[in-house]
């Protein structure tokens, strides 16, 4: 007997719950070959205002935390991602990719995120320094995580989303990600993943929607500490958001400075740390 399949509705991912959109909104998400596979919530102001408060409540302790368990936490999302690998590939295969590119990609992603996890306690042994200074005083560098993050996610699916999460995480950042329009359904995948991966809610904040209509808010937001437009294609877009992230002196990760599909980098954890400095006596 034939029956009726039952179509998912993709809800937002904030604060470790998925709400639909203050608005009520959804649109559609159709595969390569134009057919519906479901429907997302399409978010609004409000809940980008929502998804930062979330990320500001939850910054205190996922940094407090040490690296060594942001390490050991990022690497559990890792694990949870392989267990569920079949349906990832099923989604990237629903997008376009074919069975060969989808699994490569699940298993690039799986790689990263255990790469940024294993350099989460070891970012300041590299990044940080103890400065020669003419006293009687220690003098010490060391990086500390920016704050809260604002990341327009790429279009790459579940390789470019793993790419931009996992180093602002690892480095003790939380972050607000705007999921790419095209292919929206795998970074709610991915938030289910996170969401039964001991990373704890608020952390990560997914919102699906358009980046036009989102993105100006959280790039002018004055509890926003850092901007990721690596996922902006518009370059009229991008300054407009570059110029509204300079009235609280956002750190800012340009569009266009790398292609996501290369080895991960340093730089992507670095990028959103700012180094802070102490000085101390010398004891006698």
């Amino acid at each position: 007997m034939s029956r009726t399949d039952v179509r998912k509705t993709y809800k937002l991912y904030i604060g470790g719950a998925f709400p639909r959109s203050e608005s009520g909104r959804t649109y559609l998400v159709n595969d390569a070959s134009g057919r519906l596979l479901a429907n997302a919530a399409k978010a609004s102001r409000k809940d980008a205002r929502d998804a930062v408060v979330a990320a500001r409540k939850a910054f205190g302790g996922w940094s407090g935390r040490t690296a060594y368990n942001r390490g050991q936490v990022v690497y559990r999302v890792a694990e949870v991602l392989e267990s569920r690998r079949a349906q990832f590939e099923a989604e990237l295969a629903a997008g376009g990719s074919s069975g060969a590119e989808a699994r490569a990609e699940v298993d690039a992603a799986i790689d990263r995120l255990v790469w940024y996890a294993g350099w989460s306690d070891k970012i300041a042994q590299v990044d940080g320094s103890a400065n020669p200074v003419a006293g009687p005083y220690f003098n010490l560098s060391s990086p500390e995580p920016a704050g809260v993050v604002a990341v327009i996610a790429p279009a790459s699916a579940l390789l470019g989303l793993v790419s931009v999460v996992a180093p602002l995480i690892a480095a003790g950042n939380t972050c607000v990600v705007i999921a790419s329009e095209v292919v929206p359904l795998v970074a709610i995948t991915f938030a289910e993943v996170l969401a039964t991966s001991d990373v704890p809610g608020g952390v990560v904040n997914i919102l699906t929607g358009e980046v036009a209509e989102i993105a100006p808010w959280l790039a002018s937001h004055m509890d926003v500490n850092g901007l990721d437009l690596t996922g902006v294609t518009d370059a009229d877009l991008a300054r407009d958001l570059e110029v509204a992230a300079a009235d609280n002196l956002k750190l800012v990760r340009r569009a266009g400075v790398e292609n996501l599909d290369d080895s991960p980098a340093l730089d992507r954890m670095t990028r959103f740390m700012e180094i802070k400095t102490v000085w101390h006596p010398m004891g006698r």
